[in-house]
């Protein structure tokens, strides 16, 4: 079992920045994945952003160049570094885990959301 808290979420105007951090617990040496997605109201959730544990990471058209994934494997957290953020940033962002938990693929596990709000 992976747990994940996230943290960092807030309303911010366009054109700012803002970091989300996301600190894994548990069965750590399982994961092979962390990353982040994010839900609008009204729409399904959609992948932002994830880094693998040899670090190669991948974003979404929509952010990259705007965003930057990282980790720090002595602490257990990612971050998620959002500049330039527009409006249509403005979701739930949920920390994901991808742990290879022995069966045919891997495990999912999800943090608890923290809301980031775009808006003037």
């Amino acid at each position: 079992q992976v747990h994940l808290v996230e943290s960092g979420g807030g309303l911010v105007q366009p054109g700012g920045s803002l970091r989300l951090s996301c600190a894994a617990s548990g069965s750590i040496a399982s994961i092979v994945a962390m990353g982040w997605y994010r839900q609008a109201p009204g729409k399904q959730r959609e992948f932002v952003s994830a880094i693998t544990n040899s670090g190669n990471t991948h974003y979404a058209h929509s952010v990259e160049a705007r965003f930057t994934i990282s980790r720090d494997n002595a602490e257990n957290t990612v971050y998620l570094q959002m500049n330039s953020l527009k409006l249509e940033d403005t979701a739930v962002y949920y920390c994901n885990s991808k742990a290879d938990t022995g069966g045919p693929a891997w495990t999912d596990y999800w943090g608890q959301g923290t809301q980031v709000t775009v808006s003037s």
